[in-house]
């Protein structure tokens, strides 16, 4: 099998990371472009003593650690507040921290293995992540809106939210709902099941809401690689089902962390 055949299956999972770690499609895309065009140009430097997972993610840290992230990416333009607050809260959490908590708790990887990809050993690793969760979870507080249709997942997630210091301003079930109470309640932050009760869907729902004002979306679904090709606009946060609580946490810290309407709890 071709190094390209062995790396394609995990092109939508180095995204959704790209995504989260950027806080922007634009911006992560971008850099897994980058990651691929040194693998095609310099294809004897890819890693081959690791699985090709980590071989990629690694190769992609290279170009993430050469580069400098305060810089666009491709030319894209950045909203200077947008860009502010997340500058002002790098200030107080590092970078590397983050990148091991959305490792371990979004991407699955072993204290081990990002310990590997971030250049630490794994006790470090699992430090990063404490002080990470420590740190955002302090610093950001928002109202949430759950868009799930199934009452057992709506509860888990709406605990999680909870337990973070946030407040569930509902939860709905169909689109009509999640419309109606985004309007109502005009959340700081979306948590959104793809396929909803009625048969409708949470994509298009959200798209409803963006059409009214601006909120920090957070996309659950069962079938991710659907909603990372990189060929449309997509989400930039996602969270795969069937999920662990540490995942909801990590997606929820950052998309909170990139936020401008976030203000910092107490």
């Amino acid at each position: 099998m071709s190094l390209g055949q062995d790396l394609a299956p995990h092109l939508p999972f180095l995204r959704r990371y790209a995504r989260a770690l950027t806080g922007s499609q634009a911006h992560g895309d971008a850099f897994v472009r980058a990651t691929l065009e040194a693998i095609v140009a310099a294809p004897d430097d890819f890693p081959r003593d690791v699985d090709p997972r980590l071989g990629l993610y690694r190769t992609f840290h290279a170009i993430w650690s050469s580069a400098n992230i305060e810089e666009n990416v491709d030319g894209d333009d950045v909203d200077d507040t947008h860009e502010g607050i997340a500058k002002a809260r790098l200030a107080r959490i590092t970078p590397l921290s983050r990148q091991a908590l959305l490792l371990t708790a979004m991407e699955g990887f072993t204290p081990e293995d990002a310990g590997y990809l971030i250049g630490a050993e794994a006790n470090e690793v699992d430090s990063l992540v404490a002080e990470a969760l420590s740190e955002i979870e302090r610093q950001t507080h928002a109202e949430v809106l759950i868009i799930e249709d199934e009452p057992i997942i709506a509860m888990d997630i709406e605990t999680i939210v909870r337990d973070l210091g946030h407040e569930v301003v509902g939860v709905a079930v169909t689109r009509e709902e999640a419309v109606s109470q985004a309007l109502a309640r005009r959340p700081g932050l979306v948590l959104a099941d793809i396929q909803l009760a009625d048969d409708s869907s949470g994509i298009d729902a959200v798209k409803d809401i963006l059409a009214e004002f601006q909120v920090p979306v957070i996309f659950i679904t069962a079938f991710p690689e659907r909603l990372l090709t990189g060929e449309r606009p997509e989400p930039t946060f996602l969270i795969t089902k069937p999920f662990q609580r540490s995942t909801v946490k990590a997606a929820i810290a950052q998309a909170l962390f990139f936020d401008t309407a976030t203000v910092p709890a107490g």
